[in-house]
């Protein structure tokens, strides 16, 4: 797959060297951690350029890291190799991201989405943002009104098609009032 055609999903944020033999320790920004070990190659992304594409020499899950892993790519050697690495993303093509059981969505594909309210001629707004408070994650929804949150839960959202970035929902009275921003 040519760099330019690449969309890729962030399974980790690169942080710093670790050791002399060219290692780095990456925050994990995934929810299944347990993939990264398996990863054989990966992109490595900054923002700017197209990313590249790097093969895996070996990583692992660091037990007191607190969310960390350890990954030694080919052509990292040492430390100041490893030190080139900081600050990027390790990625995999979108295709490979993770299966998600049904009623399940990636943040990713729910932003972006147009909010229907049931009957509504208009649409409400679109989610920005995901929140996670504790509890139901909150859709944060840019309304002409401001921002609305709306509990991501079935009986608020009866309908999501992300193919379609559509969502629909069922609102008590009063909520959009309520936790108006």
């Amino acid at each position: 797959m040519p760099a330019e055609e690449f969309t890729g999903v962030t399974l980790a944020r690169i942080l710093r060297p670790r050791g002399l033999r060219g290692e780095v320790v990456a925050e994990i920004l995934t929810d299944f951690p347990e993939r990264l070990p398996k990863l054989r190659e990966v992109w490595l992304a900054d923002g700017r350029s197209a990313p590249r594409r790097v093969r895996v020499q070996r990583c692992w899950l660091s037990p007191r890291g607190g969310g960390q892993a350890v990954f030694h790519f080919a052509d990292s050697n040492c430390m100041e190799d490893a030190e080139r690495l900081r600050g990027l993303e390790v990625q995999v093509p979108i295709e490979q991201r993770a299966q998600l059981a049904a009623g399940n969505y990636f943040v990713s594909d729910l932003i972006g989405c147009v909010v229907w309210e049931a009957g509504a001629s208009s649409a409400l707004g679109s989610v920005r943002d995901v929140e996670f408070p504790g509890g139901a994650p909150l859709l944060a929804i840019d309304t002409n009104k401001g921002e609305v949150l709306v509990p991501l839960a079935a009986e608020f959202c009866t309908h999501i098609d992300v193919k379609a970035k559509r969502i629909e929902v069922s609102l008590p009275e009063g909520l959009l009032d309520l936790n108006r921003r």
